[in-house]
């Protein structure tokens, strides 16, 4: 491809509006334009690194045994009223109304369209199992749209849904899909980690997070210093035992404690160690009101709080509704002599406390030798708590380590979520109408381009990896005006095409200087400069990601660049 025709606007000043290095360059090196916030157009460059992913996508799934379809963006609302999602799924989800005031629902994701279709075509188990994927557009809400592809209101995605007649046949699938995302990160050359994660509002449980790590990455991950675990920190473990205090226990008794509120104001005041402090929340599960307890130094983690109250949507009390319940602020709350309807659920880590110090319940009062299960009731004691850094790996090997991570990959096993919510079942080897067991497999197909753009790149922009570079060979006559240089560029340029290299040729009359930052930016693992010493046939040339330079022989470039593709 020759410079002059193809369209790589490149800009020499950074975008005021990009905050990432990801989307500050692919900004600058053309390969994406904004439309509107969160919306972009893929340019040359850009849909070319795109298309090579979602190859490696299609390979991979296709060696995975699953079977490329293409399902409607537009969804009729019937579909996600007979899930409950929706009235669950929230303001992410784009929704509008036809000209006959029919409601449709512009996809976020697909598990509704899917096993409707799944449910009108397959109804032996013979025909099962079966696993279809599909690449498209998906479109969600966001509230903050921000760092270019990360997080986008219209994005691409690679998701796959499996049906099964067994749990046996689910487990069996999710090993290959997990095995074939591996599969995929690899080739794409990114460092990514799989993690335990939750299922959030896709629903099921059993779930792998794939997490390229990044210090822009919006995910915390939790993982052994000396073990393979990794988990999202929404969902790590807390595996440890909490020694209880010898101390002998006292009565219960009311201090004042006028303006401390929070916990580091209270036990300066009091004298006494955060980890005697009992820290009060409440939260609404989804229609109804609870109290969840924790240690003072630890942090309530909201979705252990959803699982252990067995809730579809867990959200803290608004101070107007703790007032109205409670009649008390926040900052004095406490689960002493609460009103017998509201359910009290602790972390594993209170009913170790003796002697602790808990809210009033009571504006400018504390209770202080206060003791669980002997002064308050609780309903259950469960892992509630966010885990810290120095804390033991779940799987007793090692401590807990925090790394930054951008999502790009999800798998889950549904189960029967879906199916038995939208009536879709078949006839198993007894002939009974059995509702399928499922599978959900995703990959954010525009957010790995980015992702790859985090990891890969330097100072003077682009250093992609062989698999999604744009082009392969980057070829830069210096001076198009000098008869010599311009014509043994093009006849490289014809060479290494027919020799199945992906070349682009620089036939711009730009100065030396502007194609080569222009060469640098965009990436192309391998330049070759023709220069002065092009009479000699003498080629300058640079590995993009080293930096290192070197010369070639004209006579010898074939086999050169094959040794350079071998590396």
């Amino acid at each position: 491809m020759k410079q002059s025709a193809t369209f790589i606007p490149t800009l020499r000043e950074t975008p005021a509006d990009a905050d990432v290095k990801s989307h500050q360059l692919l900004l600058r090196a053309g390969f994406i334009r904004q439309n509107t916030s969160g919306i972009y157009s893929f340019l040359p460059m850009g849909k070319r690194v795109l298309q090579k992913v979602e190859t490696i996508i299609r390979e991979e799934m296709e060696a995975a045994n699953s079977v490329e379809v293409f399902l409607p963006a537009l969804q009729q609302a019937e579909l996600w009223q007979e899930t409950g999602r929706w009235y669950s799924y929230g303001d992410e989800l784009m929704r509008l109304t036809d000209r006959n005031n029919r409601e449709f629902a512009l996809g976020a994701t697909h598990e509704e369209v899917i096993t409707s279709l799944l449910r009108d075509e397959i109804k032996s188990y013979k025909k099962l199992p079966l696993n279809l994927f599909q690449i498209q557009s998906k479109f969600r809400d966001e509230k903050r749209p921000r760092f270019g592809l990360l997080r986008g209101r219209e994005f691409l995605m690679k998701d796959a849904y499996s049906f099964h007649a067994t749990k046996e046949s689910l487990d069996e699938t999710y090993e290959v899909m997990m095995q074939a995302y591996t599969n995929i990160f690899t080739r794409l050359g990114l460092n990514f980690r799989a993690v335990i994660a939750d299922s959030g509002a896709i629903g099921g449980k059993d779930n792998h997070e794939f997490m390229v790590l990044s210090e822009i990455g919006e995910d915390t991950i939790a993982y052994s210093d000396s073990s393979s675990y990794a988990a999202n920190i929404e969902m790590a473990a807390v595996n440890m035992e909490y020694p209880k205090s010898e101390e002998a226990v006292k009565e219960m008794e009311k201090v004042a404690t006028p303006d401390q509120k929070t916990i580091a104001e209270v036990s300066a005041f009091l004298n006494v160690s955060q980890e005697k402090c009992i820290k009060t929340l409440v939260f609404k599960a989804d229609e109804d009101f609870v109290v969840v307890l924790s240690r003072g130094d630890h942090e309530i983690n909201d979705v252990k709080v959803k699982h252990a109250t067995g809730a579809t949507v867990v959200e803290m009390a608004t101070p107007e509704e703790v007032k109205e319940l409670l009649n008390c602020e926040i900052g004095s709350l406490g689960p002493i002599q609460l009103p017998a309807s509201i359910r009290v659920f602790a972390d594993n880590a209170v009913k170790s406390i003796v002697n602790g110090v808990t809210g009033a319940n009571e504006e400018g009062f504390h209770y202080i030798n206060v003791n669980p299960e002997k002064d308050f009731a609780v309903e259950a004691f469960a892992d509630l708590r966010f885990v810290q850094e120095g804390d033991q790996s779940p799987d007793g090997q090692g401590t807990i380590r925090f790394a930054k991570g951008i999502e790009v990959g999800h798998i889950f096993k549904l189960g029967t979520r879906y199916s038995e919510d939208m009536k879709a079942t078949f006839l198993n080897d007894q002939g009974r109408a059995t509702p399928y067991i499922m599978g959900c497999y995703g990959i954010g197909v525009s957010r790995v381009v980015a992702a790859i753009a985090e990891q890969f790149q330097d100072d003077s922009g682009f250093t992609w990896p062989d698999a999604v570079a744009p082009y392969e060979v980057h070829l830069v006559p210096v001076n198009m005006k000098d008869e010599t240089q311009r014509t043994l560029g093009e006849e490289l340029h014809e060479l290494l095409k027919s020799n199945r290299y992906e070349v682009l040729l620089d036939d711009r009359n730009e100065r030396a200087g502007v194609k080569f930052a222009d060469a640098d930016l965009i990436g192309i693992p391998l330049r070759i400069t023709i220069g002065k010493k092009a009479a000699e046939g003498i080629l300058e040339v640079k590995d993009r990601r080293t930096g290192d330079t070197f010369e070639w022989n004209r006579e010898e470039l074939l086999e050169q660049v094959q040794q350079f593709f071998k590396k």
